[in-house]
């Protein structure tokens, strides 16, 4: 079988497509990552064949800021610069990340299956949840039902929008008004996961697709104290300020208690930022690490929340925007995580010190980890579709 996985140049969904090529490579499949071209080196670690994504850069005219227009017009370009490639590669199934709807565009024009792949909770609206992105818990009682069917209202526009340009790009390049995936994949714990009583047919939990762009491995700071590990955002909605707020709450906690830190990301620390004594800052294995830490600082991006709390790591969040309010909010409530906002080192200080010191954190945390054993094979959907072909039924697989 010949597998496409395209998804954007972004960290958050280039790794989880990496992750999930790396599974079906080891599965005996070969596999055709269209990503962003700073991603080209990676095919030796991931077992797949990398190539760059066709029309993934804004042409002269393009907003590169306006999302609608890149779930639209611009899918439906870049829709029909990938598919001669995936015509000439033979390519069976195509799995597109969620937001690079190019990809699933592009397997209907050619004519096979493909699968949508949200690398983080579901996002879909419900009519049980309040709007994605509120952070709020699902409204209680007969006032809290009516507060988020009110918020439900005021979100419908917008999204009755959405659905209109995608049909009006659809219908421009010959595919009919609305998408058609034989599944999807949801790539996240099911911890993380809320309860909705219209989860979609055909929509398969598989688990984080953890991917580490390196095999250097970090050398812990010496001492005895607990590990934090402080992770800052990849994301451009990410709290810019997340970096330097938690160096400098981890060094005033660092004063009163002992304390060792990992500063693991693709950039350098801040510039002029004091660090603490036990202090360490690079580009290494992520994995490797949390096995040690006692708890993360992150962005809560749903790629370094999938990896703490995979590992049964506690976390103390420092949101951004976009989904980082909301995954921040459901880890709080799960009990397994401190908020903080907006990004301030006392803040910061305080929390990791809550979090050292009470040790249900760390228990929620291996609770959620636990869940994983709620998560199906991917390969093993994947395969059931080719072979079913329109007779794959959404009853197949756990949901």
């Amino acid at each position: 079988m010949t597998i496409a996985i395209v998804a954007g140049s972004d960290a958050g969904h280039a790794f989880p497509a990496l992750g999930l090529a790396a599974q079906f490579a080891a599965a005996g499949e070969e596999v055709i990552v269209y990503t962003g071209s700073r991603w080209l080196g990676e095919g030796e670690r991931c077992g797949a064949t990398v190539r760059e994504l066709p029309g993934l850069a804004a042409l002269p005219g393009e907003d590169d800021g306006d999302a609608g227009a890149k779930l639209s017009a611009r899918a439906a370009r870049m829709a029909l610069a990938l598919e001669p490639e995936l015509a000439t590669a033979g390519v069976e199934l195509v799995v597109s990340d969620v937001i690079t709807r190019a990809g699933g565009w592009a397997a209907e024009l050619l004519g096979v299956p493909w699968i949508e792949l949200s690398p983080h909770p579901l996002y879909e609206p419900s009519r049980g949840l309040p709007p994605i992105g509120a952070g709020m818990a699902v409204g209680v009682g007969a006032r809290g039902r009516l507060r988020d069917i009110a918020l439900r209202a005021m979100t419908a526009r917008s999204l009755a929008a959405g659905r209109r340009a995608t049909a009006v790009a659809r219908r421009g390049i010959a595919l009919s008004a609305v998408p058609a995936p034989a599944a999807r994949f949801v790539a996240t714990l099911p911890g993380l996961e809320v309860h909705r009583p219209d989860w979609p047919a055909r929509t398969h939990l598989i688990g984080p697709l953890a991917y580490e762009p390196t095999d250097d491995r970090f050398e812990p700071p010496a001492g005895v104290g607990p590990l934090v590990v402080v992770a800052p955002s990849t994301a451009q909605t990410g709290e810019g300020e997340m970096g330097a707020a938690a160096i400098g709450g981890l060094v005033a906690l660092s004063r009163s208690r002992d304390v060792r830190v990992v500063y693991s990301a693709l950039t350098p620390p801040p510039r002029g930022v004091e660090t603490p004594s036990a202090f360490v800052a690079g580009t290494a294995r992520q994995d490797e690490v949390l096995r040690h830490a006692a708890v993360v600082v992150c962005g809560a991006g749903h790629g370094m929340l999938a990896k703490a709390l995979g590992a049964g790591v506690p976390v103390v969040t420092v949101p951004g925007g976009g989904d980082q309010w909301e995954l921040a909010n459901r880890v709080e409530r799960s009990g397994c995580g401190v908020l903080v906002r907006p990004a301030d080192a006392d803040a910061v200080a305080d929390a990791v010190a809550r979090v050292l010191d009470d040790d249900s954190f760390a228990v929620a945390a291996r609770r959620v980890a636990a869940t994983r054993v709620a998560t199906v094979d991917p390969v093993r959907i994947a395969h059931r579709i080719l072979e079913k072909g329109d007779s794959f039924r959404a009853t197949d697989g756990i949901h």
